[in-house]
């Protein structure tokens, strides 16, 4: 994984895209819904090994707004509240070479767990 540096990342007008553009000319199309159920921070990826938490029902999140932190990444505001997850450069790039691949593995577990992509009904 290269050192890409960010030129632009900017939301969709649906507010459920964000595209991640780099300065070697990649650029990458994240889902909210990839960003949200994949977030980095402790509430989904757990405080150790094993913990990670299969986050259900978020196929309609959409992407509330960004918040820059220092020079090294961004805070994503989700408009179901999740506020937490720092996105450093370096893990929007590697969700967008492997994004796929981890979603893909996110359905798994989801299905494994008898869980699913859809918002639960009010």
């Amino acid at each position: 994984m290269s050192d890409a540096w960010p030129t632009e990342l900017l939301v969709s007008k649906d507010r459920r895209q964000l595209t991640v553009s780099f300065d070697d000319g990649s650029a990458f199309r994240l889902p909210a819904e990839m960003l949200r159920v994949l977030s980095p921070s402790a509430e989904v990826q757990g405080h150790g090994p094993g913990q990670k938490v299969t986050v259900p029902g978020k196929r309609n999140v959409t992407i509330r707004s960004m918040v820059t932190t220092g020079n090294y990444a961004v805070r994503i505001v989700f408009d179901d509240g999740h506020d937490s997850g720092i996105f450093t450069w370096k893990y929007l790039r590697e969700l967008g070479e492997t994004g796929d691949a981890l979603f893909a593995d996110y359905e798994w577990q989801l299905a494994e767990k008898g869980l699913s992509r859809e918002p639960l009904s009010r």
